[in-house]
């Protein structure tokens, strides 16, 4: 038995004497997160650790849906000009007590202008004691337009924006977002313990951090003073930490664990005829490409784009890496979302041209480097292998791609900072706008971010800027169709596929809704 399935054995003893306790929930994740702090991270991993069971926000995504409902915040109004937003908060709602926080008093809009300060303000006394990035504000450019964050009561917080941004309370629901404890980043300041706010999580969400083994396992228990008492109805939530997804399915089979992150497309039929095991699907709002950084050499010059996407066999990939659970990418957004430009088309697969356009550019056997992810995402189920095929691809036009891989968390800090000349990458929609796509994922304020191609295009970015500050739908989706018209044409990444979700469980589990947004939420799931 390997080390995960060693330290899963050795916690189910601890817990229930060998067996699993009553309402202790076991999930087989893919990962371990890189910390517990959400604003600092941009990857499903790092949340559903975090923000999906600790945390709050304002605003919330209803369970499996892409709409938003009041959390934290009871109410809110927007001015006229779209740019005050007043939030009235919701009382009585209590703040985790643990062993190394004990809170004095409830949830308030102190916590509110705290969490948000510190994400705006780069010298706010929070983030002198413990710097930090964080990717989304920035890539989605709400640090600046984010104009101030007022108390107005105890109860009351005014938020002024700059600029009109007609995703704002989606992105308040964001993971992101989460609500932290003004009183707790106090304590942590005084006792010059800052950075512990990112290993030891305190807030108002459905269950209480208890402890983490990198690599291992994570421990939550029920938050027994949650708001949202009808959602709660575990008494402990386990992340037994497994990156193999074989391993996860053995786990899975021997009532090791309760459900499992992202199957092997190859496992699914056997899954489904399991009588023990339920497997729900969504099709997935989600994409998986290759990125191209455009600040290296000769990938700055669209010629050499264009040839390594037009060598790539798309469909191939698509039948041996997805088997049967993906559909083919056009547009740097799924189908699904709203402004999709359908009259886009793919370049044709076409060799001969790709090796002439090289040979125009100047880059015969060019040599360069190809990341290929260690973990499996909804958008890619198995990254190695697409690694492997589009080097064999690339091969036939003379271009020697070296595959490079690291562990999750350096892989995307290592990406972030524009190591990599190409790599496998990809996105799940986060909020349900146009601008989750191509602005966190594209735009110029995310180069160092989320735009891993470090591709910084005036037009395409006037035209997502323009966007986000209109209120008018019909008007945006115009823009974000000429937007998606220039990336066609430069090329700054090759979407490869989108992928059909799959969620395996015992059929013990009940009430466990697959989010849209590939997060793994356990309110309102419970056991039979």
């Amino acid at each position: 038995m390997n080390k995960y399935g060693l330290a899963l054995g050795a916690l189910l003893t601890l817990t229930a004497g060998g067996a699993m306790a009553a309402g202790t929930l076991v999930f087989c994740s893919e990962g371990s997160p890189a910390g517990f702090d959400p604003a600092r991270y941009t990857t499903g991993t790092d949340f559903d650790a975090s923000a999906e069971t600790v945390f709050n926000r304002l605003t919330e995504f209803e369970r499996g849906k892409t709409t938003i409902r009041s959390a934290l915040a009871e109410k809110w109004t927007v001015s006229a000009d779209g740019l005050t937003y007043t939030f009235n908060l919701r009382k009585g709602v209590k703040f985790h007590t643990t062993p190394y926080f004990k809170p004095t008093r409830d949830f308030n809009a102190d916590d509110v202008v705290f969490t948000f300060e510190r994400l705006i303000d780069k010298n706010h006394p929070f983030n002198k004691a413990a710097p930090a990035q964080y990717p989304y504000v920035t890539d989605m450019g709400m640090d600046t337009n984010i104009a101030s964050v007022e108390k107005v009561d105890p109860y009351t917080v005014r938020f002024k924006l700059k600029a009109v941004d007609a995703a704002f309370l989606q992105n308040l629901a964001m993971s992101f977002s989460s609500v932290q404890s003004a009183e707790y980043a106090n304590q942590l300041l005084k006792t010059n313990k800052a950075a512990l706010i990112n290993t030891q999580p305190i807030g108002t969400g459905p269950f209480v951090f208890k402890s983490y083994q990198k690599d291992a396992v994570i421990r939550f228990d029920a938050n027994p003073t949650y708001w949202r008492k009808n959602e709660l109805l575990l008494s402990k939530l386990i992340f037994a930490i497994t990156p193999d997804a074989s391993v996860r399915y053995q786990k899975l089979q021997k009532g090791e664990c309760h459900l499992m992150a992202y199957p092997r497309p190859a496992d699914l039929k056997a899954m489904q005829s399991n009588p023990q095991l339920q497997v729900t699907q969504q099709a997935g709002f989600n994409l998986g490409w290759v990125s191209y950084n455009v600040k290296h050499k000769p990938l700055d010059k669209v010629e050499v784009r264009q040839a390594l996407d037009m060598a790539i066999n798309k469909k191939a990939i698509i039948d041996a890496v997805y088997e049967g659970a993906g559909q083919l990418a056009t547009n740097p957004m799924p189908p699904t979302q709203w402004s999709y430009n359908k009259s886009l088309k793919d370049a044709a697969y076409d060799v001969n041209k790709a090796k002439a356009l090289l040979k125009k550019a100047g880059a015969e056997k060019l040599t360069i480097t190809l990341w290929a992810m260690p973990v499996q995402r909804p958008y890619n189920p198995n990254a190695k292998l697409m690694a492997e095929m589009i080097q064999a691809d690339w091969a036939k036009i003379g271009v020697n791609a070296k595959i490079v891989t690291y562990e999750w968390g350096e892989y995307i800090k290592r990406a972030k900072a524009g190591e990599d000349d190409t790599m496998l990458i990809g996105w799940n929609g986060d909020n349900g706008d146009p601008d989750n796509w191509l602005g966190v994922n594209l735009g110029c304020s995310a180069v160092g971010g989320n735009n891993y191609a470090q591709w910084c295009n005036k037009e395409f970015d006037d035209l997502i800027v323009k966007a986000r500050n209109l209120s008018n739908q019909a008007e945006r989706t115009k823009l974000y169709e000429q937007a998606q018209v220039v990336f066609k044409r430069e090329v700054p990444f090759t979407p490869i596929a989108h992928s059909t979700v799959y969620m395996p469980m015992s059929k013990k589990v009940s009430g466990y809704m697959i989010s849209p947004f590939a997060l793994h939420s356990f309110y309102g799931v419970s056991l039979k």
